[in-house]
């Protein structure tokens, strides 16, 4: 269930319409939602004032263009590090999912360019939705879930059921990619997919709920392959699990093979040509 989301707005981008592409969505319209811009600190007061008054106007604007219930909306203008003020809003109004706009920088240009989604996504166990600066954003109807035998993919995987279960004639994209690293890629014709048994759960749990589906097994690279099955699907938004590898006595530092573009879902936030969300291990 999403009942509270965050929306980290630095100006009207594609974060903002995404998330007015999903309050269309009918589990989606009674979610609250908190839109927040984080005001970083300056050197003179005169600044500080300055950039505070533009936040406010920031915060404004994207109130209006998003023109939800305003019983469910609310604003949040904080002060400090945008990339600790995200994790500790989030933590406060106990959100289910986080929507930010990525600029989809790549290794380390992540770290250079102090990319504040992807220092986020490292320090938060919430499921976050990545909207790139270059993607088309549309209304969710093909949503595709990368399936495998991770609590992080059923997380995912409910997720999307979540979303689709409302939704007249969407489709869930039901992809597993067997991982060959030569660089050949190729997808199993139609009704053998779905006797890959990784499919079972999750064909009975679509079943379940009443969800259409379709199934789609290949080979290759794994991130490659996923964007390459997402591009060629036209799919709307992509759902990928992933699992935080990190000890407990880590959490509160950074994954550092994601951070430079070492792991799939790294991979796969930066090449995708959909909004991409990203899902942790459930629990």
């Amino acid at each position: 269930m999403i009942n509270t989301i965050l929306l980290a707005v630095s100006g009207l981008g594609h974060a903002e319409e995404m998330l007015k592409m999903m309050a269309e969505i009918p589990s989606i319209k009674k979610a609250k939602v908190s839109v927040l811009h984080v005001v970083s600190k300056q050197n003179s007061s005169e600044l500080m004032t300055a950039k505070w008054k533009e936040g406010g106007k920031i915060l404004a604007q994207a109130i209006q263009y998003l023109n939800l219930d305003p019983a469910n909306v609310s604003s949040i203008l904080r002060e400090g590090d945008p990339k600790q003020i995200v994790c500790q809003v989030a933590d406060e109004i106990e959100a289910d999912l986080m929507i930010m706009g990525s600029r989809g920088l790549k290794r380390l240009k992540s770290i250079l360019g102090n990319s504040v989604s992807q220092y986020v996504f490292q320090l938060s166990s919430l499921p976050m939705l990545l909207v790139k600066d270059d993607i088309y954003v549309k209304r969710i109807n093909r949503v595709m879930v990368a399936i495998d035998k991770s609590d992080a993919a059923k997380n995912s995987l409910n997720l999307a059921l979540f979303f689709l279960r409302d939704i007249k004639g969407g489709e869930l994209i039901l992809s597993h990619v067997s991982p060959d690293l030569s660089g050949k890629t190729g997808e199993i014709a139609g009704s053998k997919s779905e006797e890959d048994p990784i499919f079972a759960n999750a064909i009975a749990e679509a079943k379940k709920q009443g969800v259409q589906y379709r199934c789609i097994a290949s080979k290759g690279k794994p991130g490659e392959e996923i964007c390459r099955l997402a591009d060629s699907n036209n799919v709307d938004l992509l759902l990928l699990g992933s699992p935080d590898r990190r000890p407990s006595i880590a959490k509160s530092l950074v994954d550092i093979d994601r951070l430079i573009g070492a792991s799939l879902s790294d991979y796969v936030r930066v090449n995708a040509t959909c909004p991409v969300l990203l899902a942790r291990t459930i629990g």
